[in-house]
């Protein structure tokens, strides 16, 4: 089965597009969340994502790995990749947000 990738690596396009495409689903950004505290294996993220079902985490970790965010350590471990932690700044703007206004 080919994964779905939001972006494929596209060229040109709006930037805010792009960027709302690859954070738009439910899981995305709280993966990132977690891994931005730290390398996570597997059943540590299941435990985390309350909800998120076992292939559901399988399949949003290949995408975000597909779009070089995170990657697989030899550990079998997932930690975020510089790519990745550029969202930080996202992550903490969400927060931010949602502690304000929400």
């Amino acid at each position: 089965m080919a994964l779905a990738t939001p972006l494929a690596h596209k060229k040109g396009g709006c930037p805010v597009q792009k960027t709302a495409t690859l954070l738009s689903d439910t899981w995305t950004m709280l993966i990132i969340r977690d891994l931005l505290e730290g390398p996570r294996r597997f059943c540590d993220l299941e435990r985390s994502l309350e909800g998120i079902s076992t292939r559901t985490l399988t399949l949003k970790l290949k995408i975000l790995e597909s779009e070089r965010l995170i990657k697989k350590l030899k550990d079998g471990s997932y930690s975020a990749t510089p790519r990745g932690k550029g969202l930080r700044v996202v992550e903490s703007a969400m927060r931010r947000y949602g502690e304000k206004f929400l």
